[in-house]
């Protein structure tokens, strides 16, 4: 690790056992396709976000030829970002013991073999966008976080800031966000009341990434507001978690049960037919879903709601 300054950042080049599928492993921190936190390119992937030492920026390349992750990072968290560098890209995931069961599972596993689990260690970072996702559709929740983000956020260390690229508020500043700002962000009273709840306790709710994951995920649901599924989805993030598979959601049960029984399942469907995964639940919906396995959808899509008043 070296480099100082402004325009270099710090500097680590990470070698790892296994190939790291970059892309992959990180695809799900970035919300929607105009994230203003994330930026996604074919060999690499830049992230802006609040380190528990301030607020960092950080530039991932892949090498492959050299069997090397490059990274760069700027910010009060810069150094922060580089030391968690390995856990991030999943090198603390366990996969020993894994069986791919059904065919479908078996195949995706082959096929995606160096994806890992990642673990960020920033529970607020994951929180607050899966609670703006609660029951709506993605184009809402991204078009929402992306404005929220716009309007009370901060330019990102480092020179990617003239790039449009940004931190989230942090948690005062989520607090401190006023009623109206949250409707024309097609965020409502209820989701956003939620996420001043969590705030409000951001530093208790922080705490719980040293917890074992399935105490760490109850110990979330505390917050009024906060399900299984907002806290699986920090769990798959934050937490490094295996087994948080997505119960609750619109699409997982349907998506899984289609692609192992080729029929649609519930949400009790699901946890029978993933009882033989118990410790890798969420390890098998992610490799589905990297590898495809979508249900046919028929008729049209949900249409966004309107929360503003007439």
């Amino acid at each position: 690790m070296g480099g100082s300054g402004t325009t270099t950042g710090l500097e680590r080049h990470w070698r790892s056992e296994r190939s790291v599928a970059l892309g992959q492993v990180l695809a799900t921190f970035r919300r929607g396709r105009g994230d203003p936190t994330s930026e996604l390119g074919p060999t690499g992937l830049v992230r802006a976000f609040h380190a528990p030492t301030g607020p960092a920026t950080l530039e991932l390349r892949s090498r492959p030829a050299l069997g090397q992750v490059e990274a760069r990072a700027w910010g009060d968290g810069a150094e922060w970002a580089l030391e968690t560098l390995p856990r991030l890209l999943g090198d603390e995931d366990d996969p020993s013991g894994f069986v791919g069961h059904h065919p479908p599972v078996a195949d995706a596993w082959r096929r995606h073999a160096h994806w890992r689990v990642p673990r960020s260690g920033l529970v607020l970072d994951a929180l607050v966008p899966a609670i703006i996702e609660q029951k709506v559709t993605g184009q809402e929740a991204f078009g929402g976080y992306r404005r929220l983000v716009h309007r009370f956020g901060a330019p990102a260390p480092g020179p990617y800031a003239d790039r449009g690229l940004r931190v989230p508020p942090t948690p005062r500043q989520w607090a401190a966000i006023p009623s109206w700002e949250w409707l024309k962000a097609q965020v409502d009273p209820k989701r956003s009341a939620t996420i001043v709840r969590a705030v409000s306790v951001a530093g208790r709710l922080e705490a719980v990434a040293a917890l074992p994951p399935e105490q760490a995920r109850a110990r979330l649901r505390v917050v009024p507001g906060i399900g299984v599924w907002t806290a699986a989805e920090v769990a798959q993030r934050a937490l490094g978690d295996a087994d948080a598979v997505s119960f609750g959601d619109y699409h997982v049960a349907k998506n899984i049960g289609w692609a192992l029984t080729g029929s649609e399942v519930d949400d009790d469907g699901l946890a029978e037919l993933l009882a033989p995964y118990a410790g890798h639940r969420y390890r098998v919906q992610r490799l589905l879903e990297l590898a495809g396995a979508f249900r046919p959808r028929h008729g049209p899509r949900m249409a966004p709601r309107t929360h503003l008043p007439r």
